[in-house]
């Protein structure tokens, strides 16, 4: 998922390691707060894949900075990342799949259609279950499972109901 984030930033401009980070922390700090200690192996592993470069430079400051830019290759493998398979654990698919909607600007309309698809089809997944578990076993549950089972149920529908606005938004403008 970082690499996700860290190609996202860079598409936007080149960025230090530390302006990447801010980045993340400005545009995604809902969904995650990655370390450097995170940051800096996921550079290198995506400069090793040929996504990245770094160059080095002097700084405002006067320092030698190294500064990271896209590659097309770097370019390709965010689209193919952002359509990969999706985690099927329900504590970890609402918050990849929201960083994966919040850039979805850089697939093309097809690919687009695609990955609503397949994260509407998920939530769908993880809603019955939700749904299943309230009707087989709601006697058993205790006051507090129960609240926050219907919090579930509420937060994978209004998950495809955002899903569903994105696929009218994609289906107008292609």
């Amino acid at each position: 998922m970082l690499e996700i984030l860290i190609l996202d930033a860079l598409m936007k401009r080149d960025y230090t390691m530390y302006a990447v980070r801010e980045h993340i922390k400005d545009y995604f700090s809902a969904f995650t707060h990655p370390s450097f200690g995170a940051i800096k192996p996921a550079l290198t592993r995506l400069e090793d894949k040929g996504c990245i470069t770094c160059r080095k430079m002097m700084s405002e400051g006067g320092k030698l900075s190294g500064f990271y830019s896209i590659t097309s290759k770097g370019k390709n493998e965010l689209c193919k990342l952002l359509l990969s398979d999706i985690s099927q654990n329900p504590l970890q698919f609402l918050s990849e799949a929201r960083i994966r909607l919040s850039c979805a600007e850089h697939l093309s309309s097809e690919e687009r259609t695609k990955l609503f698809f397949v994260l509407k089809s998920r939530a769908l997944q993880h809603k019955n279950a939700a749904l299943s578990t309230l009707q087989d076993e709601y006697i058993q549950l205790n006051f507090y499972q129960k609240i926050v089972l219907d919090n579930a149920v509420c937060e994978y529908s209004n998950f495809i109901t955002i899903i569903e606005g994105f696929e009218k938004d994609n289906a107008r403008n292609s």
